[in-house]
Parts: structure tokens; sequence; C-alpha cells
């Protein structure tokens, strides 16, 4: 009897190592894929803006009927721009489109001789303006790279002085105009719904003319006289933007 149990326990012993030969391998686990984040500028934004403007105007003088007399001269009009901006933007691959608005106070101002009457200086000061855009860019992942155009609109204030003082030689004439800008922009997401941006626009302002009356000072007070000022205006800004939705989206 103990001869035939040891032989079968002899039996197992060596059945047992071949058993565990054959079982199957463990399967190999695959280890999950990279996830790329991937920027979406869709959403509402709201933004500051701060920077630096020049408006080159051109003065000529001209009769009642619009005829152009003489020219005065022309002047830059330089000086800061701060303000804010909002628009919504949506994106369809890597091209996004929007629509902003943007409305600045600016201190952009600047004088010269009249050619014309050499007693007289022509000053001209941009006291704020606003822009009514659509765009169009091309995103790369988190930089977005964007062109815009539509309208513009500038609060203008024109005077006379006596050559070299700060003295009034005639009334001052205010001015809102409306002309067209375009401009375009580098804009750099650095949280998923922060953003910060240069931009550079150029505004189409035309020609306006406009009627001053002498107050006495180096003419007969009440002598109306006509000046025909056209303007354009370049402008370069820092923009910081908030937006709202279009979160970071994980691509596998």
């Amino acid at each position: 009897m103990k001869k035939l149990l040891l032989g079968i326990a002899g039996v197992i012993a060596l059945a047992a190592p071949a058993s565990a030969a054959d079982l199957a391998a463990r399967p190999y686990a695959k280890a999950p894929a990279m996830i790329a984040a991937v920027y979406d500028w869709s959403g509402f934004y709201i933004g500051v803006n701060g920077g630096w403007g020049s408006s080159r105007k051109c003065w000529d003088n001209v009769n009642a009927a619009g005829v152009f007399v003489a020219n005065e001269g022309c002047h830059d009009a330089t000086g800061g721009v701060a303000g804010g901006q909002i628009g919504y933007r949506w994106q369809t691959g890597s091209w996004v489109f929007g629509v902003e608005g943007q409305g600045d106070w600016a201190d952009l101002k600047g004088r010269n001789r009249s050619l014309f009457f050499p007693t007289a200086d022509n000053q001209s000061r941009i006291n704020a303006f606003g822009l009514f855009t659509g765009q169009i860019g091309y995103a790369f992942n988190n930089v977005l790279l964007y062109v815009k155009g539509g309208g513009a609109v500038t609060d203008d204030s024109f005077r006379t002085f006596a050559t070299g003082s700060g003295v009034l030689a005639s009334s001052i004439v205010s001015d809102t105009r409306w002309g067209g800008t375009v401009g375009a922009g580098l804009e750099f997401g650095f949280t998923p719904n922060w953003s910060a941006a240069v931009e550079y626009d150029h505004l189409f302002m035309g020609n306006r003319t406009h009627t001053f009356t002498t107050n006495g000072l180096l003419a007969p007070a009440g002598i109306q006289f006509n000046e025909r000022i056209k303007q354009d205006v370049d402008l370069v800004t820092v923009r910081v933007n908030y937006r709202w939705g279009g979160p970071v989206v994980a691509k596998y």
C-alpha cells in the first residue's frame, strides 16, 4: 500500500510542471494612447486694449461752393488710445470667423502753421473712435492669425490758434466722422479662456468740409471760412481677452 501511495505521489509531482507550462500566457495590456490638446477659439469674448495711434490730417481752404482755394499743409495727430472690445467667434476646422465691436478713448492731436494764413496754426484732435468689424482667421492650435474689416467712426475736434500760442483764433468745430477700416492681428491663447494679441488697424476716414468763424483775434469777428480736412488713422494696440465657451478639446 505504501508503495502504491508513493507511486501516485511521484506521478503527480512529475505532471505538475508540465501542466503549468501548458497554461496560456497572460494577455499584454496596451498603454492608452497619448492625448493631444486642441484649442478651440469658439465663444463670446470681452477684453481691454491700449496702444498708440497716428492720424494724418491735411487741410485745404475752399470756397462756399467747395472749390479748392489753397493748400494749408498737413500734420500728424499722435498719442495714446485705450478702451475695450466685445465679440463672438466660431471655429470650423482650423478656420475661425468672428464679429467684434470696439470702442476707445483717444488723445491724438497735432498742429501745423497754415501755409495760406501764416499767422494761424491749424490743430486737429481725435477724442475717441469705434470699430465694427468682421474677422477671418486661421488657427495653429492656440495661435490665431486673423484679418478684419468693416466700419469705423471717429470723434474729432478742429481749432485754429494764433501762431505759436494757445490763443484761439476762431470757433471750435466738432465732427463725428464715419469711414472704413482694415486690420490684422496675431493672438495667443495662454490659458483655455485667456488670450493676448497684437493688432494693427488702418482707418480710411475721407474728406469733410467744415465752416469756421473768426473771433476777432486775427480777422474781424464773424467772418466765416471753409476748410476741407482729409484724415487717415493708423493704430497699434495690445489686447487681452477673456472668452466664454470653446474649452480645450481632447484629441486621441
